[in-house]
């Protein structure tokens, strides 16, 4: 027989093992609650430091390096009031007599225009950036100050081809100032402040969000950067700055359908604005960087018919004279990096050579038939690059009836001196003159028309119907679906890859 109290002590046994892990898991859903609620406090901490709850500290901080600018123009006068009363008023031949009189006097009196825009100081010694178009061909520049100090602003240099402009002023004490942040690391999402003189309102300031980046508009080196901050007239030069007060973009354009914000602004990145501001600053102009080709995207049918592995890199369609030339670059070419850096299109790729040292020696790794090649290059000067002419090579005389040819989509001539006089054509071009086109074809999607020249096919030079056959023939037997063809219209060239067909 049992002892008594045995059971007893089962039980209280029993009940031990089964509350020890009622208790455990109680203690672990303890604990991971109160580590839930930490992390919601700590979450709307961090969340409450990345967004202020006002902005004011901050527009307070960097307002004073804001400026307005006013420009005065002398433009040519109206002879006399025009349109003021309408036929049959009392009036009328008051203001008929006082036009005759006007005319009949010393004609038309220059008047003055003036303009507003925005601005912001960027050293205590008194150079301003703003954009080029607030003061282009202005008489009078005046800045105001946030304090309402007006000082008189001489042009440093001006920038049309990122529309930047450098003014300075001279104060008699320092002057507040703001600088430059680092755009490349503004990311889409990012809270940003505009500040400005908007239709002419005064000092204002706005917020929102960097909307998009890396934005074109129609600039050779535009980086634009997108944002819903409010910009309107009289914002056009004004400072984008990021939560920590620097600048990261030049206010520049609106797209709008009524002249008004409708939250599509573009702000010049202050990584290209910096560099036009140190050039213009040390010579009063910029200097940038030149290679001397013109090019073209590399779309997935031009890569198709040349046997690249993908659609990257610039097309060189032309060489004129100058350091490309001089290097050894020719039509045909792929550039597939610049200086150590991979060339994804012709934008960035125009972009790197702009903003590269003039007389710098860089090297081009370029596709050329199949192979890679590395050229060295001795870039010279965009700015003085203007109006160089292409050249072409040798024309044989033609003056009797071409052959033609028709040829996927197209009806093709050989240049006769005929020819060349009625399309404008220089005497020294080589090639085959499209005298009609399909439009039902892909030549006609593509863009190609009556009066375009092609002087390549395959990238071979062609001067004869013949020519042109012996390409075809090449490209099938290599196993080529398309024939890649250089075409000119009024000198200005581009690549166009044309299917073959079976």
């Amino acid at each position: 027989m049992q002892p008594r109290g045995m059971p007893h002590i089962r039980r209280s046994a029993e009940a031990r093992v089964i509350t020890k892990p009622a208790s455990a898991g109680w203690h672990i859903r303890a604990i991971a609650l109160t580590v839930l609620v930490f992390a919601l406090v700590l979450a709307q901490a961090v969340a409450a430091f990345a967004k202020p709850e006002s902005l004011a500290p901050l527009a307070e901080k960097i307002s004073p390096s804001v400026v307005n600018i006013t420009t005065s123009t002398v433009v040519e006068g109206r002879t006399g009031p025009r349109g003021i009363v309408p036929e049959g008023s009392p009036f009328e031949d008051f203001f008929r007599e006082f036009q005759d009189r006007n005319r009949d006097g010393e004609g038309p009196r220059p008047r003055r225009s003036s303009a507003l825009g925005s601005g912001f100081v960027i050293s205590e010694d008194g150079f301003v950036v703003t954009n080029n178009h607030v003061i282009d061909g202005a008489d009078e520049i005046t800045i105001e100050f946030f304090s309402g100090e007006e000082l008189k602003a001489t042009v440093i240099g001006t920038d049309p081809n990122t529309d930047i402009a450098l003014l300075k002023v001279e104060a008699e004490t320092p002057l507040p100032f703001v600088k430059f942040g680092d755009s490349n690391l503004a990311r889409v999402g990012d809270w940003v402040i505009a500040m400005g003189n908007p239709l002419g309102q005064g000092f204002s300031v706005s917020a929102g969000i960097v909307s998009a980046r890396n934005r074109a508009l129609s600039g050779t080196y535009d980086d634009y950067i997108q944002t819903d901050a409010a910009i309107n007239r009289g914002n056009s030069g004004g400072p984008l700055f990021n939560m920590d007060g620097d600048v990261i973009g030049v206010n520049t354009a609106i797209l709008s359908p009524n002249g008004g914000s409708i939250g599509i602004g573009f702000s010049m990145a202050s990584n290209v604005v910096t560099r036009v501001v140190d050039q213009l600053k040390e010579y009063g102009e910029t200097r940038r960087g030149w290679l001397g080709v013109r090019i073209q995207d590399v779309t997935q049918d031009v890569a198709d018919a040349m046997g690249l592995e993908k659609a990257a890199g610039a097309l060189i369609t032309d060489v004129p004279d100058g350091p490309a030339k001089e290097a050894g670059l020719l039509t045909g070419d792929v550039i597939m990096s610049f200086d150590g850096v991979e060339v994804e299109d012709t934008r960035g790729l125009v972009r790197q050579v702009g903003n590269s040292p003039v007389g710098a020696t860089v090297r081009v790794t370029v596709m050329r038939e199949g192979k890679s090649q590395t050229i060295k290059v001795v870039l010279g000067r965009r700015e003085d690059a203007d109006g160089a002419a292409d050249t072409g090579g040798e024309a044989p005389e033609q003056d009797k009836e071409p052959e033609t040819k028709d040829f996927l989509g197209l009806t093709l001539a050989p240049l006769t001196g005929t020819i060349r006089e009625e399309l404008g054509v220089e005497t020294d071009t080589v090639g085959l003159a499209v005298t009609a086109v399909d439009e039902a074809s892909e030549a006609f999607e593509k863009g190609l028309r009556t009066g375009d020249i092609i002087t390549e096919a395959g990238q071979q030079k062609v001067a004869t119907i013949a020519d042109l056959e012996a390409r075809v023939q090449a490209a099938k037997d290599a196993g080529r679906k398309s024939l890649l063809l250089l075409v000119r219209r009024a000198g200005d060239p581009r690549f166009v890859a044309l299917s073959l067909g079976d």
